[in-house]
């Protein structure tokens, strides 16, 4: 590709142990032949991080809210071009205003987009491509009005189906829209019909079929307990609750088992009563976060993989989860909620097997049953690294984003005058 084209990623935070979908992006666009900039809404600080995370940190660009830089470029865009740049203003403050929280987040991502939108025409960016549907793409929006700049996003899970200020503005907006799953296009048809329904693909969330792949010696030592591995942020939509019931019926059922649980977030001193309360002290470990390398150790470890998602209340649920792609490339069966995408994943009784929301005993008898069964352990497993390396491949459908990402650099340049 020459020249390179020059892509700016907008996301919420960076670096971020728990979306390694996005970082794992960036390097496949890298090595397809993009320069990849980075434009986070907020610089996260966290005790780990990821290695891979170091190539993009001289092009990450971090910004502080109150600072000369932030202030300037309001000063920049209202004397250039002071109707649009206040039109901006006023259309974020409407479409954001039936939320206090999402207006007063929404007012910071303009003071801290419109900064971004003079650094990227500085840098000469091609293209913005924004994850989540919430702020990052109100970000790329902001700097399209601003600068020009087209863009696309990727839509994920509760950032369309709970937060949805201003989404049918940014899909119209839009270059094209990826989503994670049929599940989720099939809800936005719902949600604003045929209209745009063209720009929106289905850009699955892929992983490294060859980083996450069957250890040589598959074979489990058995001085080791019968391993369960659930990895994901410990939030209430992650379900772990019902797996910590699930391994309290095990225990009372005799079974040898040791359950760790790979994350952290606000529901961990809840669980960790939780644990304490079913006696589970010496079975279950919260492990908090880990680093790729070590995830990929853990999950080669493992028997099983459970995930045992939920929706929410307020209608928070997962997309497709990361981890059980990673669990099926390595040939772990996995055992998941049957909500939202995650079917398209898992097929119940080929590649895992799959359970009802909320229901700790059948997430229990699916575990009773891989731990009395090796063979339909092995089996699953198998058909599993098949579907992912069919669907879920990473450089497969980054070659996907690539193309989309070319085709509308060529369509912008083409309506240009």
């Amino acid at each position: 590709m020459s020249p390179k084209l020059r892509i700016a990623y907008m996301m919420s935070r960076f670096p971020k142990l728990s979306e390694t979908f996005i970082l794992n992006e960036m390097i496949a666009l890298k090595k397809e032949g993009f320069e990849i900039e980075v434009f986070p809404l907020i610089k996260q600080r966290e005790a780990k991080r990821h290695p891979e995370v170091d190539q993009f940190l001289d092009n990450t660009h971090y910004l502080r809210l109150f600072s000369m830089k932030t202030l300037a470029a309001q000063i920049y865009w209202l004397w250039r071009n002071p109707f649009k740049y206040l039109g901006v203003w006023i259309r974020i403050i409407v479409g954001n205003s039936s939320s206090f929280k999402m207006l007063s987040r929404s007012l910071v991502v303009m003071l801290k987009a419109s900064s971004f939108a003079r650094s990227m025409r500085a840098l000469e960016v091609d293209h913005i491509h924004a994850h989540w549907a919430t702020h990052p793409t109100l970000g790329a929006y902001i700097v399209h009005r601003l600068a020009g700049i087209p863009y696309s996003f990727t839509a994920h899970a509760h950032d369309i189906y709970v937060e949805r200020a201003m989404l049918r503005e940014k899909i119209e907006s839009a270059q094209f829209v990826a989503t994670i799953s049929d599940y989720n296009k099939q809800f936005l048809k719902n949600l604003y019909g045929d209209k745009h329904l063209s720009k929106i693909i289905i850009v699955r969330c892929g992983i490294d079929t060859e980083f996450f792949k069957p250890k040589e010696n598959s074979q489990k030592d058995e001085r080791v307990k019968f391993t369960i591995v659930c990895v994901g942020s410990l939030e209430e939509k992650k379900g772990h609750r019902f797996l910590i019931e699930a391994c309290s019926i095990l225990r009372l059922q005799g079974m040898e088992f040791q359950c760790l649980l790979v994350g952290d977030g606000d529901k961990r001193a809840e669980l960790e009563t939780l644990i304490e309360q079913n006696n589970l002290t010496d079975d279950v470990h919260l492990l908090g976060w880990q680093t790729r390398q070590q995830i990929r150790e853990l999950i080669g470890s493992a028997n099983v993989m459970v995930l045992p998602s939920i929706t929410t209340s307020t209608g928070k649920q997962e997309g497709i989860p990361v981890a059980l792609m990673e669990a099926l490339a390595m040939q772990v069966p996995a055992i998941a909620t049957q909500i939202s995408g995650i079917p398209e994943l898992i097929e119940d009784n080929n590649n895992g097997l799959l359970v009802t929301e909320s229901d700790a005993r059948a997430i229990a008898d699916a575990i009773s049953r891989l731990y009395s069964d090796p063979v339909l352990q092995n089996s699953l497993g198998v058909e599993g690294r098949k579907k992912v390396q069919e669907e879920f491949d990473l450089q497969k459908n980054v070659f996907k984003l690539g193309q989309l990402i070319t085709a509308s650099i060529s369509r912008a340049e083409t309506a240009s005058p």
